[in-house]
């Protein structure tokens, strides 16, 4: 078993050669493949809602990928520093011990990851629903059809997924210039500058939504062993994802205003279609029809959102399994295939389970059964919209306290290895990494807000992760210490 410290450049963690299979435009795919996912079609209502004229919404959007781009910049000097797949995992194990990283690494698995495939998934199901005009109680069915098909594809091997994955990106990107087209040319329904008071939660609201539309640039580190020269890639391909997804979202946001105005927009939960919808360029029969095609596109970009998290998630479990002798299994890689096939399972299984608990009343009980078990009240599920609003609420929590500690590791290696080789080091240093931690502290502080109790749904999991590293520790020592 290979320790943390140990891991070689160009192989996982167990020391099986993985081949780099992936060049620059390939990490850029999957980068975009995952971060403009469905995001961007279904939280703009609930961020312009949370603020007060239609330029501080875009302000916020602008804001939202300097965040990301410190990230990003931050990011790429740890994955270039440690070239091993498993993204923060390594950081932190690295730079805490590895109880932290074994702690992100489960809080993924039982919450976070698998919470984000969750959420995209329901998005699927739920326009597959409205598409076909079927029960919304086949939505629970669908959602775990997605997630069971695709990470087949994964088992598959690396070349069968980075097709699949490049392919529902281009079809995305095809689709979203028609709806930039339509939006942008519309007729502007209002200034800029239009005032209407803001909603309840403010711009700490906003900035939870607009900050989880820009996750997922960070999953390119998961797989950095993977790409093609990844001392130059790796940092090109994040800079590269971050530039392309920030001009996205800031036309489409402005096709959005266009297309409905600020009033409207902030009622809308599926601004995409409205926008075609209303528009006075298309013939009725050309904008039923563009409609139904836009409701399409979001199912793709939801499929490759899940695909992509599929694909890097399950290397993050690899790195996982190949320290902690409890989970042994997940750091195999199939000699054939070329997968981590038991990190898929395992993945898949514990996506399902979320997606089961949130979308059914059965799983709903269970959660408010150990909630008023520790002396809170039963979660109010009507404050949550769905499937995506739920899983988004209660992981987000977790998800930026490990993103705040990830981000602080690059202040200790670089006091701690001060020598290392750093083939990118992160610009304006220290200023950049603290923009991200900070920003960190704050998006901590806005989720738990947002989510009250409903962030036990990922903390308990993510205590019950303490006991199972003491349990693992004595496994590995065990292992290591027979003769």
């Amino acid at each position: 078993m290979t320790d943390i410290q140990t891991g070689e450049p160009g192989s996982d963690a167990g020391g099986n050669d993985l081949p780099a299979s992936l060049s620059l435009w390939d990490a850029v795919r999957i980068i975009v493949g995952i971060v403009v996912g469905v995001s961007i079609f279904k939280v703009p209502g609930l961020i312009f809602s949370n603020v007060s004229s239609p330029l501080e919404g875009l302000m916020a959007w602008g804001f939202g990928a300097v965040v990301a781009l410190c990230g990003a910049l931050t990011y790429a000097e740890l994955a270039t520093l440690h070239r091993r797949s498993g993204g923060e995992y390594v950081y932190l194990s690295r730079a805490f011990g590895p109880w932290l990283g074994f702690l992100f690494g489960w809080a993924q698995l039982t919450g976070v990851f698998s919470g984000s495939i969750g959420t995209m998934a329901y998005v699927f199901s739920d326009y597959a629903v409205v598409l076909f005009n079927w029960d919304k109680s086949a939505g629970v069915g669908l959602a775990l059809l997605a997630v069971v098909l695709l990470t087949t594809l994964h088992i598959l091997g690396v070349k069968i997924g980075k097709t699949v994955q490049n392919l529902l990106t281009l079809s995305k990107l095809v689709g979203l210039v028609m709806l930039l087209g339509v939006g942008l040319l519309a007729e502007s329904h209002d200034s800029l500058t239009t005032e209407i008071p803001a909603g309840g939660g403010g711009f700490g609201l906003a900035m939870v939504f607009i900050l989880y539309a820009y996750g997922g640039w960070n999953d390119a580190a998961m797989v950095s062993t993977e790409i093609r020269d990844s001392k130059r890639n790796v940092p090109r391909s994040l800079l590269i994802g971050i530039g392309l997804i920030s001009c996205i979202y800031l036309l489409l946001n402005l096709a959005y205003l266009r297309g409905l105005g600020f009033a409207a927009l902030r009622e809308s939960g599926t601004p995409a279609t409205e926008v075609i919808a209303q528009s006075q360029l298309l013939s009725p029969t050309v904008r039923g029809l563009s409609v139904q095609v836009i409701a399409v596109l979001v199912m793709l970009s939801a499929l490759g959102a899940v695909h992509g998290l599929i694909f890097t998630g399950s290397r993050l479990y690899a790195a996982l399994g190949s320290d902690h002798g409890l989970f042994e299994k997940l750091g195999h890689w199939h000699p054939r295939l070329g997968s981590p096939v038991w990190s898929l399972i395992a993945q898949a299984a514990l996506t399902s389970l979320l997606i089961l608990t949130v979308g059914t009343q059965t799983g709903r009980d269970a959660v408010n059964a150990v909630v008023t078990t520790v002396g809170r009240k039963p979660v109010p599920w009507n404050n949550f919209g769905g499937g995506f609003d739920t899983l988004l609420a209660a992981t987000a929590p977790v998800f930026w306290s490990f993103f705040l500690l990830s981000g602080a590791t690059v202040f200790v290696f670089r006091i701690r290895e001060p020598q290392a080789d750093r083939p990118f080091r992160t610009p304006l240093f220290p200023l950049v990494p603290l923009v991200f931690v900070l920003s960190s502290v704050y998006m901590i502080y806005s989720s738990i807000t947002y989510a009250g109790d409903l962030a036990l749904l990922a903390l308990i999991p993510l205590a019950a992760g303490i006991p199972v590293y003491l349990l693992s520790s004595h496994t590995t020592n065990s292992t290591t210490q027979s003769p």
